[in-house]
């Protein structure tokens, strides 16, 4: 089986908190690398590195592909591979704890021995169907 791709859903709202955290940073660090300092410009690059960089490149890779043995799933610099095989079941859910999931229309993927990711992929249905048709047993 070929690779398939699902970008994830974004709620609106995050996407707002995102790019305006991302450009906050951003001017704060304008403001920290003017003065003629060595280690404030440094700070300064730390600074829209972490609050700028890093919040935009989750917002544009946050993806799930399926691979003909495992489910890999990318958010920023992050990413985990879920055996297809160990998926134990597949739920819906509203949970917000920090997953590489961009919206609270999120699935809770349990495999292997006690571990689970949450994700959020922007067509639900079809990725659902592509884990029927790698043989696993979506319950959602």
């Amino acid at each position: 089986m070929n690779t398939t791709t699902f970008k994830s859903k974004i709620d609106a709202w995050l996407w707002v908190v995102l790019v305006i955290s991302a450009g906050a940073c951003f001017v704060a660090a304008m403001f920290l690398a003017a003065p003629d300092s060595l280690a404030l410009r440094l700070n300064a690059f730390v600074l829209v590195m972490v609050g700028s960089v890093l919040p935009i490149w989750i917002l544009t890779s946050t993806r799930y592909t399926f691979t003909a043995t495992d489910l890999d799933v990318r958010c920023g610099p992050f990413r985990w591979r879920v055996p297809l095989r160990d998926i134990r079941t597949v739920t819906p859910t509203k949970n917000p704890l920090s997953s590489p999931a961009l919206s609270l229309d999120r699935l809770r993927i349990d495999y292997g021995r006690n571990r689970w990711i949450m994700v959020s992929p922007r067509d639900r249905e079809r990725f659902l169907s592509e884990l029927e048709a790698r043989g696993v047993a979506a319950t959602a």
